[in-house]
């Protein structure tokens, strides 16, 4: 569950076993830092550090040479499976606003 200024702002979960904190943390900053929807925050590319590397999704890509200057091997990575898959659901006032990530199958939908 996740909170903002001790309300409710919605519940998430991002499954992957290694990826799963990294990817909590990317996804809390895009809704609670950049604004983004769920869905958009789901959609945004991920990075992932594993031991002495950086794999990129193919969305930060042009982020290569800028960690790379920081002395990051970085690795890009095809594989969407390796960035794990979640869903969120974000209260707006009235209203649920739901995401589904598309690295899995499933999606989003209000009855």
């Amino acid at each position: 569950m996740l909170l903002r200024d001790g309300r409710l702002l919605g519940p998430f979960g991002v499954m992957g076993g290694f990826i799963q904190a990294q990817a909590h943390a990317q996804f809390v900053s895009a809704v609670a830092d950049d604004g983004l929807d769920p869905q958009a925050a789901l959609d945004r590319p991920r990075f992932r550090v594993d031991g002495d590397a950086v794999r990129l999704e193919e969305g930060l890509w042009d982020r290569e040479p800028d960690l790379q200057r920081l002395g990051y091997r970085t690795v890009r990575e095809t594989d969407t499976y390796a960035f794990g898959g979640g869903q969120a659901i974000v209260v707006s006032g009235e209203a649920l606003i739901g995401g589904s990530d598309p690295r899995k199958d499933g999606y989003a939908a209000g009855l």
